[in-house]
């Protein structure tokens, strides 16, 4: 999980949000009315760059995101060589696009722009009926004066190691069954299991925390290293360590974080992360401990991809994705903040939803009904428009709205528009427009496959009740379509 520190936004995001990778984020490409429909093909890195709109931001600061409003977006066109064929380095700071503006300016989308070489190396492999996987480590070194200050005590690394599970053995079903079944023997009992088993610290459990793979203003995610020197076999966690909000009160911390462990300890699919235990250590930080994927996340591999994903990459990816979501929902649950840098992968492709901060539980086990979801939640790019519109909302709907923004960002490496709210985003309004007529929307029309067009309309629905669902997503043709690759069928 790796990401970066984000400004503060006046909306509650999870803190996945907060967290994204060290890389550089360009202005977005986003193709004029007057550009022909590039077409689609199996490589994707021969699709032309599309165009950027302002010229202004040639050599624009990484932390910048420009804002033009509609007319001035419309006069300026930049040679489609300038933003996105300019090297990058690696170990710069991440740009966030997920800033509003206020007024009636329009913020310009951004770009997940190519970090160009001269040897790329080998990510995707296609065989004959199939494909893999070939992604490299995300793993990365840590900063040498924060090692430093862990080997002489300093920091948390100390207080870590101490550290003890928060809450023993909690599931959701756990939780509810304590409520159900409140007698003195069922509590009796349920405290008898809990203190039999000895109490383990965090280095006697998942051993040392060691290279920092993201930091943000609300928390940092290390790697644990644990060695078994009978097995002489080393595994590691993905450890999440959490920090309070500025003015959050310490009960709404604690409310806050148990819920999501919650919500996340109790799903059990291949597309999701596999959430093992939630710890807190003197000083009552808390820290979230989860399996390790060692292929990063997808933001990242778009980052470093050349112009977007292959077409069997990304449809991959996507009907991993999908099916994930349908096991979500199937247990009552919606995610809410679908989007690259909470999607991770392993280093043989596959795909794994993490980050619950959003989550929410819309349907009991023994509820025929749901319950609907209100406010705007997740990050602007992926939200769906009936957020933004005010009242309540299917949360289901939403999440699938974000599987379609996060399918196009892999074909063709660039966001369709930076807000789903017509008023604000010239891209969005041309959009709307667009679908309406022949032509269509330009981006998705030049995906080649008219079942994928389709399907990619259908999801983009502005009108949340003719949206497709995940199980009608997975049923359609072009999806049935899509050949997994051997990991991804066996999930591991």
């Amino acid at each position: 999980m790796t990401m970066s520190k984000q400004p503060h936004e006046p909306r509650r995001l999870s803190l996945g949000s907060k967290l994204k990778n060290m890389f550089t984020m360009s202005p977005i490409a986003h193709p004029t009315p007057n550009t022909s429909a590039t077409k689609e093909n199996t490589n994707t890195t021969n699709i032309p760059a599309l165009s950027v709109t302002s010229s202004e931001n040639k050599n624009a600061s990484p932390i910048t995101t420009p804002e033009l409003n509609p007319q001035q977006q419309q006069r300026q066109n930049e040679p489609p060589n300038s933003a996105l064929n300019t090297p990058m380095s690696s170990s710069s700071v991440l740009t966030s696009i997920h800033n509003s503006s206020s007024g009636s300016e329009s913020p310009h989308p951004a770009t997940i722009a190519p970090t160009t070489s001269n040897s790329a190396p080998r990510r995707f492999v296609e065989l004959e009926n199939t494909h893999r996987h070939e992604l490299k480590s995300a793993r990365r070194q840590e900063k040498i004066g924060s090692m430093l200050r862990d080997i002489l005590g300093g920091g948390n690394g100390k207080l870590r190691d101490d550290a003890v599970s928060a809450i023993p053995d909690l599931s959701l079903m756990s939780g509810l069954i304590s409520q159900i079944n409140n007698t003195s023997n069922s509590e009796d009992t349920a405290a008898a299991q809990v203190t039999s088993a000895p109490i383990l610290n965090f280095s006697q459990k998942y051993g040392k925390c060691q290279e920092v793979i993201g930091k943000g203003a609300y928390g940092t995610v290390r790697v644990a290293h644990k060695f078994d020197r009978e097995t002489r076999v080393e595994s590691l966690y993905a450890v999440k360590e959490f920090k309070r909000k500025t003015q959050e009160t310490e009960a709404h911390f604690n409310k806050r974080l148990t819920s999501e462990f919650c919500i996340a300890s109790s799903l059990r699919d291949i597309n999701v992360i596999h959430t093992l235990d939630l710890m807190k250590d003197a000083k009552k930080d808390y820290c979230q401990v989860m399996e390790f994927c060692d292929g990063g996340d997808l933001y990242s591999l778009i980052l470093s991809s050349d112009g977007g994903l292959k077409q069997a990459e990304a449809d991959c990816f996507f009907k991993q994705l999908v099916s994930g979501l349908v096991y979500m929902h199937s247990m009552g649950v919606a995610h809410l903040d679908i989007k690259p840098e909470n999607l991770l992968l392993t280093s043989n492709g596959v795909l794994k939803i993490t980050d619950f901060g959003n989550a929410e539980c819309f349907r009991m086990a023994w509820e025929t009904s749901i319950h609907l979801s209100e406010g705007v939640l997740g990050s602007r790019p992926y939200i769906s428009p009936e957020q933004f519109r005010g009242g309540e909302y299917d949360p289901r709907a939403s999440d699938i709205w974000a599987t379609g923004i996060v399918y196009m960002a892999m074909r063709t490496g660039s966001y369709l528009w930076q807000v789903a709210m017509p008023d604000e985003d010239i891209y969005y309004e041309k959009y709307l427009r667009a679908r309406k007529d022949k032509a269509g929307f330009e981006p998705i029309e030049g995906l080649r496959r008219s079942r994928c067009r389709n399907v990619v309309y259908s999801i983009l629905d502005p009108n949340e009740t003719r949206r497709l669902s995940g199980m009608q997503v997975l049923n359609s043709e072009w999806v049935r379509g899509i050949q997994l690759c051997e990991a991804g069928q066996r999930g591991y």
